[in-house]
């Protein structure tokens, strides 16, 4: 398996070193594109440096910051043109455990599509307010059944997808961002014929730095199921 891990950043001074001797450690056999949205912090010439030490890392810096979305767009373009088989999505704040990629890699060799879920058996969120549960977990419910995705937790963010996979659900032409790019992308998926699996990870809140999700972003994400869902009877085929 040739495998890449696009690791999107912005003003991530503070984890993408770390991110990236960790994933060097984990995952040796990977290369890893860090997709960096012009970040004044400094993120991008930290993440060059550390790849000149340890190699098998480069660096796509883009002119501004853009969102999420577009940023794995162009690490999915930049992968698939390099040949890569797999793609990874990983965010660089440690919410998501570089220590369980070797197990959603193992599941790649397999799937079309794999996704590491909170609410699968094993999955657990520690340290979330009661609230916050509340509303990922029904966003979730509600995307999958509208949509009829079959997936648990369609919001998470660590992937991994065949690039068979990516060109038959032409992710070029997504257009949500946040929580709704990671749900379109399942949709896209599903409604593709791609193989999806679930497996359980542990996520945690970031320690160091800032949140870039609100819950505008969610509202959103909801609004924009919604949408997909009205739309359901009359687009049978990806466009």
């Amino acid at each position: 398996m040739r495998a890449l891990v696009v690791l999107p950043t912005y003003n991530e001074i503070l984890n993408v070193e770390p991110m990236l001797r960790l994933l060097r450690e984990v995952v040796p056999e990977c290369h890893v594109l860090v997709v960096d949205d012009n970040s004044p912090d400094g993120t991008a010439k930290m993440a060059r440096a550390v790849g000149e030490e340890l190699g098998q890392i480069e660096v796509l810096e883009r002119g501004a910051k853009s969102g999420l979305g577009r940023a794995y767009r162009a690490g999915f373009a930049w992968g698939l043109e390099h040949g890569y088989d797999h793609v990874v999505e990983i965010d660089c704040d440690f919410s998501h455990d570089p220590l369980a990629l070797p197990m959603l890699l193992e599941q790649a060799a397999h799937n079309d599509v794999v996704i590491g879920s909170r609410y699968v058996e094993g999955g657990h969120i520690p340290r979330w307010a009661w609230s916050r549960r509340v509303l990922s977990r029904g966003g979730n419910k509600y995307a999958s059944l509208v949509l009829g995705l079959r997936v648990a937790d369609s919001t998470s963010g660590y992937r991994v997808y065949s690039a068979s996979a990516l060109e038959g659900m032409h992710y070029e032409t997504v257009t949500a961002d946040g929580y709704g790019f990671q749900i379109e992308m399942t949709y896209r998926a599903r409604r593709s014929g791609a193989s999806i699996i679930e497996v359980p990870i542990s996520f945690t809140d970031r320690q160091r730095g800032e949140s870039k999700m609100s819950k505008a972003i969610v509202v959103e994400a909801l609004a924009l199921v919604t949408k997909w869902a009205l739309e359901r009877p009359f687009h049978r085929r990806v466009r």
